[in-house]
């Protein structure tokens, strides 16, 4: 038996027996309530950070805690393996994508045992292995098949010197982030996911979500983006051609004076003239280098070129010239905008730079708007004026009045638009699922028939970087016969964008080893929705908006009975430390500082303020390190304790040691009186000293279990764990009580197990239990223990303390009143005074009111 706590032996102990045994394996089992935890899986990247730490923290206690409490849980772990680093990997290193991922699986699940993670590593996958990838293709095929999947033209970032499509991300002020070169705007022909089909469906059941937090249902509401309005047709002067807009204000359509259009939209250039083509060509193409975002940005210069063509008004009949402006976006209603200037501050700015006119037809109550004297739009409600049959109608009045009579001349409508554009899923890279598509000279693009499923991502190509992805070079890959007429065709080299790998991981976890479809139907309905999801708040929109999208279509598509993935989410938050650097060597690692200063030239080191953990700015600290100093118990325990979980944590070395000083103590606890408890008997009858301790224990009992079951409080519940430590320490009864003292001890031991497994499992073990902790069972708490005979009440003089009582529990107000009265040193300090009130607060505390 280890005589002092030493993490490293202990863990590695039990880490083995965990894996020998198999404790964390799971089946369905129809007998026993299910339990599905489950944090985002993590990108291969090579090394585990402080975040994974507090990710996968979070998800184990979940996990433990269930268990202990009687559900069948599952918890698995898997590697979104597909993507971009992986590909920049290859470029920097000269390694396969492939190897690289494979080398960096093994690395990090070897990193994940070391932390004691309660996986069912009998489930894992990579999203990357052919068996996970061909149910991909199948499911797209589905999807083609219904509609839900298509291909059109779309612009996309090109880098003519890599001659490849890029991610925004690897846009750098408008230049390739790996060759500098301009970045233009391309139009590419790519596939699309309909997620436009579900956009109601999505956005209702943002209101069905109790479990989520609200601020990631309003950004998905805020994504979705439903605006009720109107589309409106504006005829082109002298052409067989109309602009169609959509919007939410057809109460401002008499003020429209002029039609700013989209750079990418599809009429740019047909409704220039001949003589603004050059100028107008120009615009386009400066535009297409400019970062979308930063376009519709408030503070980015507003501006544009005139086509030359005019449309007209179909209220006023007015001649518009149409304009492309860099802040309308394609991606937005119709590309399209009727601008208002009077009543849209962008409008507004653009009009008075182009000197275009300005006409008010909203007057704010008790004012008379003047467009000469205007020095801002005027964007709230009023009256409608310059709008013909429509002037003196409220504005909101006038939207639906004005909509109506479009509607009935057939130059507009009442429509819902959404801000949810469909889901480009091409991806011009290698390392990715194959897109099932083979290119047919006669018949087009043509499905890979099923029973040809699935088309593998060869692995034998050469890798540069350069010229596009190695598909396109690889005859091996590229040659395939069309399915439906048998003469020669080639291969779709675009692979799928790595979200949809992650938009439907978490259903196949149910059933990894399926063999038959992409989902063992039983297991799903069993297992989903998952109980508890766990993740980073940058992954609110996108990756949980497509996995809940991508639940609807397998729904749709007859795979599973389910409405929605996550029952419950949480959002953990970021793990942050404090910047140092030279004015030398700039960022340094915090092991490159000594005596506060930088040991390659001892300089005084520049504390910066608490940052997230970043390896560009080196405020990080290695888990690998951590762990091997204080053991993964003491690192789960502080990254618990630092701060509740959705909040930021700030790192402290100190904070550090004293969890370690604390499990150092729990050791010493358990070990200072194992021969005082062992065989001792636990018993409710007791009284002084040991009834205090006894009601302490169940009181902690109560605490940690409440905190634990959906609070998710476990920095609150590790403190009143370590209140009961404390109690022990100071429990004068040792000797004379010792089955109260058992019952203390074993509680911190199964309270803490969840937290510091590794730790728990071997004072159970060492308190003389059989089988393993999680096996006990979760602690009740007995509510007769929780009664208190005495309590101390406070006794205050004129506000001011001047004494404690004690009282029996269930006295009544008189008798405290009068036992405060004839406290000795209250009545010293009444000496002289005479009393006026006594205010009794049950439970708390005696206010006696004198002069």
């Amino acid at each position: 038996m280890e005589e002092r706590y030493n993490p490293g032996v202990i863990e590695a102990k039990w880490q083995e027996r965990w894996e020998q045994s198999r404790v964390y394996q799971v089946q369905e089992d129809q007998q026993r309530p299910k339990y599905y935890v489950l944090e985002m899986f993590p990108y291969p990247s090579g090394r585990i950070h402080m975040g994974h730490v507090r990710n996968y923290s979070i998800g184990d206690v979940v996990a433990r805690f269930k268990r202990m409490q009687g559900f069948n849980v599952l918890h698995p772990m898997g590697w979104d393996a597909f993507g971009m680093p992986a590909e920049n990997a290859a470029i920097q290193h000269g390694i396969h994508p492939a190897g690289w991922t494979r080398q960096n699986i093994d690395h990090m699940r070897a990193q994940l045992k070391k932390m004691g993670l309660a996986y069912d590593w009998e489930r894992e996958f990579a999203t990357c292995d052919v068996d996970y990838y061909k149910w991909e293709q199948l499911i797209f095929l589905d999807m083609l098949e219904r509609g839900l999947a298509y291909k059109k033209n779309s612009a996309v970032n090109w880098c003519p010197t890599c001659a490849t499509v890029l991610a925004n991300e690897q846009v750098e002020d408008g230049c390739c982030w790996r060759c500098d070169a301009a970045v233009v705007s391309k139009d590419l022909e790519q596939w699309f996911f309909k997620i436009t089909d579900y956009a109601e469906e999505l956005l209702d059941w943002t209101e069905r979500l109790p479990g989520w937090p609200e601020r990631v249902l309003t950004m998905q509401r805020n994504w979705i983006g439903r605006s009720t309005g109107c589309e409106i047709d504006f005829a082109v002067k002298g052409a067989d051609v109309a602009i169609r807009v959509f919007t939410t204000r057809p109460d401002t359509l008499c003020g429209a004076t002029f039609m700013s259009l989209a750079p990418e939209h599809p009429l740019a250039l047909q409704l220039t003239r001949e003589d603004r083509r050059d100028e107008v060509k120009a615009f386009i193409e400066k535009v297409r280098r400019q970062d979308k975002l930063q376009r519709s940005g408030e503070e980015f210069e507003k501006e544009g070129v005139f086509t030359g063509s005019y449309c007209l008004n179909p209220l006023t009949g007015r001649e518009m010239p149409v304009f492309l402006a860099n802040f309308v976006l394609m991606d937005y209603g119709t590309g399209a905008v009727m601008a208002v200037p009077t009543h849209d501050q962008r409008d507004f700015e653009f009009a008075r730079k182009y000197d275009l006119p300005l006409v008010v037809v909203i007057q704010p109550e008790g004012e008379t708007l003047l467009p000469q004297c205007m020095e801002a739009a005027w964007v709230g409600e009023g009256t409608l004026v310059n709008s013909g049959e429509f002037d003196g109608l409220h504005n909101e009045a006038a939207k639906d009045r004005i909509a109506e009579s479009l509607e009935n001349r057939g130059q507009g409508k009442k429509t819902i638009n959404y801000r949810l554009r469909d889901w480009g899923v091409s991806r011009q890279r290698y390392w990715g699922t194959p897109i099932p598509i083979i290119y047919c000279r006669d018949c087009g693009a043509v499905p890979v028939p099923r029973a040809d499923l699935p088309v593998i991502l060869p692995t034998d190509v050469a890798f540069s970087g350069e010229g596009g992805s190695p598909l396109a070079t690889s005859e091996d890959f590229l040659a395939a016969d069309c399915p439906r007429c048998g003469k020669p065709g080639r291969r779709e080299t675009d692979t799928f964008d790595t979200f949809v790998e992650s938009s439907w991981y978490f259903l196949r976890y149910a059933c990894p080893q399926h063999d038959k479809a992409p989902l063992d139907r039983e297991a799903a309905e069993y297992w989903l929705p998952v109980d508890q999801y766990i993740g980073g708040i940058e992954h609110a929109v996108m990756h949980l908006l497509y996995a809940r999208f991508f639940t609807k279509v397998l729904r749709d598509l007859g795979m599973i009975d389910l409405d929605e993935p996550f029952e419950n989410l949480l959002t953990q938050g970021m793990v942050c430390m404090e910047t140092l650097s030279c004015p030398e060597h700039g960022w340094l690692y915090p092991e490159e500082v000594r005596e506060n200063a930088c040991v390659k030239c001892g300089k005084p080191a520049v504390v910066g303020r608490n940052e997230k953990m970043s390896k560009s700015k080196k405020n990080v600290i290695d888990p690998d390190a951590l762990i091997s100093r204080y053991g993964a118990d003491t690192a789960r325990l502080f990254i618990l304790f630092a701060a509740p979980p959705e909040k930021d944590l700030e790192w402290s070395d100190q904070a550090v040691e004293g969890c370690y000083r604390f499990l150092n103590r729990v050791w010493r606890a358990v070990h200072d009186n194992l021969a005082t408890i062992r065989g001792a008997d636990i018993s409710a009858d007791v009284e002084g000293a040991a009834r205090d301790l006894r009601r302490i224990t169940h009181r902690t009992i109560r605490k940690v279990t409440e905190d634990l079951d959906g609070r998710f409080s476990f920095n609150t519940a590790i403190a009143a764990t370590m209140e009961l430590v404390n109690a022990i320490y100071t429990f004068t009864d040792k000797e004379g009580s010792p089955g109260v003292l058992r019952e203390a001890l074993e509680a911190v031991v199964r309270l803490l197990a969840p937290f510091v497994p590794h730790l728990c499992e071997e004072l159970w073990q060492q308190m003389g239990h059989e089988g393993g902790i999680e096996a006990q069972g979760w602690p009740q708490w007995d509510e007769k223990a929780l009664v208190q005979d005495q309590i101390t009440i406070v006794v205050q003089v004129n506000g001011k303390v001047r004494g404690k009582i004690e009282v029996p529990a269930d006295a009544g107000e008189e008798d405290i009143r009068r036992q405060a009265l004839e406290s000795p040193n209250v009545t010293r300090f009444l000496e002289g005074m005479q009393v006026r009130k006594v205010i009794v607060v049950p439970g708390r505390l005696v206010n006696v009111v004198a002069n």
